[in-house]
C-alpha cells in the first residue's frame, strides 16, 4: 500500500511539474535538399562513385606515400581523434549514471558520546571508539527519461566527433594532393625555364659568332643576354617554389626538416579522369562528413534540450544500505551491530530562482545555434560544389585557348628567327615575342595545375569517398 501511494504521489508530482514547464520554441529550422535545388527531379545523371583513396587516380606512388604519412602523423588529425576519445568518455559517464552505483564507506572515530541524547548508559557521557562500515546502493530509476536523453545526446556527440575525424582526413588528404600539384607545377615551370635557358644560351653563342663575323651588333648581344637573364630568373623562382612546396608537405605530414629530402620528382597524371559530375548531385548532403557531423550535433543539442525540459520532473532514486554500526571496536564485528535499509528518494524542484528555466532557454538557444551552423555548412557545401563544377568547365576552355596562344607565339618566334638569320630583322625584334612565349608557356603549366587542383576541389566538395556506414552510429 505504501509503495502504491508513493508511486501515485510521484506520478502526480511529475504531472504537476510537467504542467509548469515554460514554453521555449526553437527559432531556426534545418534546410532541406529541395529548397537548395538538390531534389531528385533536378538530377540529370547518376552521381559518381568516389573511392576513399581517390588520389590514387593520379598514378603517383610517391603521392600515395605522402598522403599515408600525413594521415599517420598530422597533429590536427591527432586532435580530432582525441576529441573522439573525449566524447566516448562522456558517453560512458552518462551510461554509468543510468545504472546502479555501489560504494563502500568505513569510518572509525574516537569520540565522547553525549550524556543527554539517545545513547543509554553506560555509554552515555563516555569516550569510546565509534565505528561504521556500510555498503551503499544508489540507482537512478530515470522515470521521466532525463538520463536516457543525456545518453542519446552523448552518443550523438561521439558520432559527430567520429565524423569530424573523417572530415579531417579528407581535408588533410586534399591539402596534401593540392600541395603536391603545386610541387608538380613548380617542376613544370622549372622545366620550361631550363629548356628556355638552353635555347637562349645557344642563341647568345650564335649572336656572338655573328658579331665576330661582322654580321651582328652589340644590340643583338644585349637583347640575347636580357632574354637569358629573364629565363634564369624564372628558374630561380620555380626552384624556390619547389622548396616551399616540399616544406609544406613536410608540415602536413607532421615531419621535420629532413623530410623534404625524401621527396623526389613528381609523376602525376594531371589529366587523370576522376569520377566527377557535370552538375551538383542530388545526394550531395549525404556525401559529406562535415554535413553529417553538423546533423549529429543537432541531435546532440536536441537531446540536451530534452534533458533541460525533464529537469522540471521529479528525480526518483532507489537507495539501499547494509553494514555495521557499533560503539567500541570489539562490538563492530558482532551480528547485533548489523544494520540495513532500503527505500526511494525523491527530488522535486519547487523554487530555484529561475535556474531551470534559464537552463531550458540556454539549451534551446544551443539547438538553434547547432541548426544555424548546419544550415551554414549546407549552403557552403552547395556553393563549393557548384563553383567547382563551373570552374572546371571554364578552366578546360581556358586551357584550349592557352595552347593556341603558345602555338601562335612559338610559330611567330620560328618565323622571326628565319628573318633574323636572313638578315631581314634585328635580334631586338625577337625580344618581345620571346618574352611573351615564355610567359605563355608558364601560363599553360599554371592552367594544367589549376585544372587538376579544381578537380580535387570538386572531389572534396562531393565528400571525397566518404562512407557514412563506416562511422559508428
Amino acid at each position: 500500500m505504501t509503495r502504491t501511494r508513493l508511486l501515485l504521489a510521484t506520478t502526480l508530482a511529475g504531472s504537476l511539474a510537467g504542467c509548469a514547464i515554460p514554453e521555449s520554441q526553437t527559432a531556426v529550422t534545418p534546410l532541406a535538399g529541395p529548397s537548395l535545388g538538390l531534389s531528385d527531379a533536378a538530377a540529370n545523371t547518376a552521381a559518381p562513385v568516389i573511392a576513399a583513396d581517390w588520389w590514387r587516380g593520379f598514378g603517383d606512388r610517391q603521392l600515395d606515400r605522402l598522403v599515408t604519412d600525413a594521415v599517420a602523423g598530422n597533429p590536427s588529425l591527432d586532435a580530432a581523434l582525441a576529441r573522439v576519445a573525449q566524447a566516448q568518455a562522456v558517453l560512458s559517464t552518462n551510461r554509468a549514471e543510468n545504472g546502479p552505483n555501489v560504494t563502500l564507506d568505513a569510518q572509525e572515530q574516537y569520540a565522547r558520546l553525549s550524556g543527554r541524547y539517545t545513547i543509554p548508559p553506560p555509554y552515555a557521557g563516555s569516550t569510546r571508539f565509534v565505528g561504521t562500515v556500510a555498503a551503499n546502493l544508489s540507482w537512478n530509476l530515470d522515470l521521466f527519461g532525463r538520463q536516457k536523453a543525456a545518453i542519446v545526446g552523448a552518443r550523438a556527440s561521439v558520432r559527430a566527433a567520429a565524423l569530424d575525424v573523417a572530415a579531417a582526413r579528407l581535408a588533410l588528404s586534399g591539402a596534401v594532393v593540392q600541395t603536391y600539384i603545386d610541387l608538380e607545377r613548380a617542376e613544370a615551370q622549372a622545366g620550361i625555364a631550363t629548356r628556355t635557358i638552353a635555347t637562349r644560351e645557344n642563341t647568345l653563342r650564335l649572336v656572338n659568332v655573328r658579331i665576330r663575323n661582322k654580321l651582328g651588333s652589340k644590340l643583338d648581344a644585349q637583347a640575347a643576354t636580357t632574354l637569358l637573364a629573364q629565363a634564369r630568373q624564372a628558374l630561380v623562382r620555380a626552384q624556390a617554389a619547389q622548396v616551399l612546396a616540399k616544406d609544406a608537405l613536410a608540415a602536413l605530414a607532421g615531419r621535420g626538416v629532413d623530410y623534404p629530402a625524401t621527396i623526389g620528382a613528381t609523376a602525376l597524371k594531371l589529366d587523370a579522369v576522376l569520377p566527377l559530375p557535370t552538375s551538383v548531385p542530388a545526394d550531395l548532403l549525404a556525401r559529406r562528413a562535415d554535413i553529417a557531423a553538423a546533423q549529429a550535433r543537432i541531435e546532440a543539442a536536441a537531446a540536451g534540450r530534452q534533458v533541460a525540459r525533464r529537469a522540471f520532473y521529479p528525480n526518483v532514486n532507489l537507495a539501499a544500505m547494509a553494514g555495521f554500526q557499533a560503539i567500541g571496536l570489539g562490538n563492530l564485528v558482532s551480528l547485533d551491530a548489523g544494520t540495513v535499509g532500503v527505500g526511494p528518494a525523491i527530488h522535486l524542484p519547487i523554487f530555484d530562482s529561475g535556474r531551470l528555466k534559464a537552463d531550458l532557454a540556454g539549451a534551446t538557444a544551443a539547438l538553434d545555434l547547432a541548426t544555424a551552423d548546419y544550415n551554414d555548412r549546407v549552403i557552403g557545401a552547395v556553393r563549393e560544389a557548384a563553383d567547382a563544377v563551373a570552374r572546371i568547365g571554364a578552366l578546360d576552355a581556358d586551357r584550349k585557348r592557352q595552347r593556341e596562344v603558345v602555338r601562335g607565339y612559338a610559330e611567330t618566334g620560328r618565323l622571326n628567327a628565319i628573318r633574323v638569320s636572313s638578315g631581314l630583322d634585328s635580334r631586338l625584334d625577337l625580344v618581345d615575342n620571346d618574352v611573351r612565349l615564355l610567359a605563355a608557356e608558364q601560363a599553360d603549366a599554371d592552367l594544367a595545375a589549376n585544372s587538376a587542383q579544381q578537380r580535387v576541389q570538386l572531389v572534396l566538395a562531393l565528400g571525397g569517398g566518404f562512407d557514412f556506414q563506416g562511422v559508428t552510429r
